[in-house]
């Protein structure tokens, strides 16, 4: 189980507003490229054996650009929603087949645990081809000089 995780045995029924914190390692995440804590600011909803988790995540990453190549951090917040139930509740072929759907997830009654829903949107939030700043010149094709710093005589 992660650092990330809600108590709802203690959760009485209704609206709870909860903030979790958490090093980018509890999640399986690598320190080095997510180098500050995770952060998650939650509305927590307790109906009976139902939970609704909904709020936003607040991480930093570490990237490379790919145009200079320099490492830059990127700081995200994206959404995040997910809905659990009690395992045991229904029947054992549907709870398989709802697992699967990325906002429904089962708890045991003590516990939730939010650590790999909140990794698998943290790592969809990164761009496929991360920049360091939208003006980026990048490398010289021809002498590899930065662009963004030095001037070469193939431009």
């Amino acid at each position: 189980m992660s650092g990330f995780s809600v108590d709802i045995a203690s959760l009485s029924p209704g609206s709870h507003r909860i903030g979790l914190e958490c090093e980018a390692s509890e999640l399986g995440l690598s320190q080095q490229d997510w180098p500050r804590p995770v952060r998650g600011d939650f509305d927590v909803q307790k109906s009976g054996d139902q939970v609704r988790v909904k709020g936003l995540l607040s991480a930093v990453a570490s990237l490379e650009c790919v145009r200079c190549l320099k490492t830059f951090e990127l700081p995200v917040r994206p959404p995040f929603d997910l809905y659990a139930e009690r395992a045991g509740t229904g029947r054992r072929r549907d709870e398989e087949a709802l697992e699967r759907d990325e906002y429904m997830k089962f708890h045991d009654g003590r516990k939730l645990d939010l650590g790999e829903a909140a990794r698998e949107v943290l790592l969809l939030e990164l761009p496929m081809a991360p920049c360091c700043r939208d003006d980026c010149r990048g490398l010289c094709p021809v002498c590899g000089a930065d662009r963004n710093t030095e001037s070469c005589p193939h431009l």
